[in-house]
């Protein structure tokens, strides 16, 4: 085996999530001298990624090598949410290594970190690249890539045809966002030619710049969890940080980008602080932990509740979805909301073999500990447990 190939793994900087481009937009707009750290963990029990290491921080130097062309810049010059000042700033912009560590974790055999530190404006690109790096650099060593292609187009083939079965097909729709748990960056691309010619109707977009340009799909997305942890230390107390999150989001965006991320510190904390103001402003809610049925029935609720019609706002499932549980999804929300999906280990990793469930996620911000509580028991993601205690504390979250 090489440690490296002759054609890095990520060959753009377009290739990642926009997410990423529209809260790196928000931090260098007003937060600029936010400093920050992100922890890597992979989280799929007795896995080995140690002798990767050396092929891992390889990939991570190529990416640091890439730079913005015009041609990338002019596809985010074509988004009307981002400001000429920003894509003025990314043609200046390049990833830098100094900021990136990848490391044996000492008293967890197999275990690595990737340690990423500094500048917040600086590092929020590095998640997505080093998760879809990590992902690849693993597979390739482990299995005949070939091989898990062919079983993966057999199964992507066979969910495809399944699903057509559903009467409810004819009216789904859904979006591709699997580029963190992705088998390999050619892969993804093959499942997205797939499923534009399979099913065109239903696929509606992706969340990965890169091919959406490439595949003409339309890009989504808006905030991840880091966005709100970041208020926890940036925010005018810590009882206001989601508040404050939302607030500069609105500030910057102005009616665009209006679906919210709701499970940082759990559905129960956000709604309490997503009152008639924010209900009425944002466009819906994006779920990604805990039972998507009882999220949602959490979410009609605070919206008949606050006597705002549900028929207008858009409920986003992401969280491990299969075809089945989607279109299930969509019959439980019939017409009481507008209901979308988006897909990414079931899509870009299904091919007969267990997918890495890796992460990385922020732990500080002006060096202050910062955390993700979520509605499921396993993703917390903290380095101090008596932060996880306070925080929880002051939000009343008893679980």
């Amino acid at each position: 085996m090489t440690r490296f190939t002759n054609t890095p793994i990520i060959q753009s900087l377009l290739d990642t999530d926009l997410y990423k481009f529209t809260m790196m937009q928000v931090v260098f707009h007003q937060f600029p001298g936010a400093h920050v750290e992100y922890a890597f963990r992979c989280r799929t029990k007795n896995v080995n990624l140690v002798p990767f290491i050396g092929e891992i921080q390889d990939e991570i130097d190529a990416y640091c090598a890439l730079q913005f062309t015009p041609s990338e810049l002019a596809v985010l010059n074509k988004m009307r949410f981002i400001k000429p000042d920003f894509t003025d700033f990314l043609e200046l912009y390049r990833p830098r290594a100094r900021h990136v560590k990848v490391v044996a974790v000492a008293d967890e055999p197999g275990a690595i970190d990737i340690h990423v530190e500094g500048p917040w404006w600086a590092t929020i690109p590095f998640e997505v690249p080093c998760l879809a790096i990590v992902n690849e650099v693993y597979f390739r060593n482990t299995y005949d890539m070939a091989e898990r292609e062919r079983l993966g187009e057999q199964r992507l083939f066979a969910k495809i045809e399944a699903a057509k079965t559903n009467p409810a097909w004819s009216n789904f729709s859904f979006n591709e966002f699997g580029t963190r748990r992705r088998m390999s960056h050619a892969w993804q691309d093959r499942v997205l030619s797939i499923l534009k010619e399979e099913c065109p109707r239903q696929l509606v977009g992706t969340s990965n710049v890169f091919f959406a340009d490439k595949h003409q799909l339309t890009v989504m997305g808006t905030m991840a969890h880091e966005y709100l942890q970041a208020f926890q230390a940036l925010g005018p107390r810590l009882r206001d940080s989601q508040t404050a999150a939302l607030d500069a989001w609105v500030k910057e965006y102005q009616g665009d980008l209006g679906i919210a991320l709701t499970d940082v510190i759990g559905m129960d904390a956000f709604l309490n602080d997503f009152n008639l103001y924010y209900t009425k402003l944002f466009d819906g809610l994006r779920h990604d932990s805990g039972s998507p049925f009882e999220w949602a029935d959490k979410a009609l609720a605070h919206y008949k509740r606050h006597r705002v019609d549900a028929r207008q706002k858009r409920l986003v499932f992401s969280d491990g979805l299969t075809f089945d549980t989607a279109l299930e999804l969509q019959a439980y929300v019939g017409q009481r909301a507008q209901a979308s999906f988006g897909f990414g280990t079931y899509l870009t990793y299904d091919t007969g073999v267990p997918a890495l469930n890796v992460v990385m996620k922020m732990v500080r911000c002006n060096g202050q500990d910062v955390a993700k509580l979520s509605d499921s028991p396993g993703k917390t993601m903290c380095q101090n447990p008596g932060y996880v205690d306070y925080l929880k504390s002051v939000f009343g979250v008893t679980a």
